[in-house]
């Protein structure tokens, strides 16, 4: 396979193993490519693998939508590739920007304010979006080389099965995503949700992550 075939002309994902210390800049590429021409991809995050595509592709993400068999009520959040990029999409107080610079990346979601630049879409009904710049070195690779955010939600079965192996990943989605990079194991634990809004810090999930500094 070329790596330039869009989903719906085979009947399995590709699967592109991409070392996670030394992400090979060839297979980044490739997979950048397929984002942007509205690509679904499954990688991993230090938390699970995850599900995405180009923030800016609004018909990817409602296809994303379908494949997790999700309300729309309930944006995805996104990954950003670091405190810089995060204040593109959201508004940062000095606050939330001196708790994220503590603690990011990491396996933290913090809960901002989006700015004008996210899609309706992603955001709440109170204009809010989940953000992650997780500890993994592909991911932020692949946003860094994208130049845009990735949506991100666990590849997961509709009933909340975790796939830990990107094999099966491939075997459950089939067609219905282009790309699964397999980048070795990650953690199966979920991320720990803090809401900054107004400086007021919430607990929104504990997860992973020391979530004590917001007690």
């Amino acid at each position: 396979m070329n790596g330039h075939e869009p989903a719906d002309e085979k009947s399995v994902a590709m699967i592109f193993k991409i070392n996670p210390q030394n992400p090979q800049e060839r297979l980044l590429t490739q997979v950048v490519e397929i984002l942007k021409r509205g690509g679904i991809i499954a990688y991993p995050t230090d938390t699970y693998y995850g599900i995405g595509c180009d923030i800016m592709n609004k018909k990817s993400i409602e296809k994303i939508y379908q494949l997790k068999q999700r309300n729309k009520t309930k944006p995805f959040s996104f990954i950003c590739s670091g405190l810089k990029n995060i204040s593109d999409y959201a508004k940062v107080s000095n606050y939330a920007y001196k708790t994220m610079k503590r603690l990011l990346p990491g396996p933290y979601t913090f809960v901002l304010e989006g700015s004008k630049l996210v899609p309706k879409i992603m955001l709440t009904q109170r204009k809010t979006a989940g953000i992650r710049v997780p500890d993994n070195i592909i991911c932020l690779a692949l946003v860094e080389a994208l130049g845009n955010p990735v949506i991100t939600t666990s590849a997961t079965m509709p009933d909340g099965t975790i796939f830990y192996d990107p094999s099966l990943i491939e075997d459950f989605f089939g067609r219905r995503i282009d790309v699964v990079i397999d980048g070795g194991p990650v953690s199966g634990h979920p991320s720990s949700v803090i809401s900054l809004i107004d400086d007021f810090p919430e607990i929104i999930r504990e997860g992973l992550g020391d979530v004590s500094v917001f007690v």
